[in-house]
């Protein structure tokens, strides 16, 4: 199958993930993203980093999982509500409990993602020669 550019994106972020944990020498890494700029292929991608353990996933996603089950029982929870007579509104109260929860774990995986992600996304040095 033909590769995206997404796709040839993704393989160049995970091969600078790897130049970064030490896995790749600066050289390899130029060879090998020039060869990601030039894949068809998702074969070809894959045949870049076949040599390289799986990084680890950020865990941006988890926040997002927990977030989209808090929306969706609030949603039921408020349907249940109108359902019922739409009378005292008693659906505040576990939007309060489980949302201050989601708002805390969402601030915290910003604040970590501030810190983090800059130091993972930064482009390995260069060597210079000759200065």
């Amino acid at each position: 199958m033909r590769a995206s550019e997404a796709e040839r994106e993704a393989a160049i972020r995970d091969l600078r993930g790897h130049a970064a944990a030490g896995r790749l020498e600066v050289d390899e890494l130029e060879e090998r993203v020039g060869a990601a700029f030039a894949a068809r292929t998702r074969e070809e991608l894959a045949d870049l980093r076949r040599d390289l353990p799986s990084l680890p996933r950020p865990r941006e996603s988890e926040f997002r999982g927990h977030l989209r089950a808090f929306i969706a029982v609030q949603l039921l929870l408020v349907a249940i509500w109108a359902v019922t007579g739409a009378g005292y509104f008693w659906t505040i109260w576990p939007f309060m409990g489980w949302g201050i929860g989601v708002m805390v774990h969402g601030l915290c995986e910003m604040g970590k993602d501030s810190v983090w992600a800059n130091a993972s996304r930064r482009a390995p040095r260069r060597r210079v020669i000759g200065s």
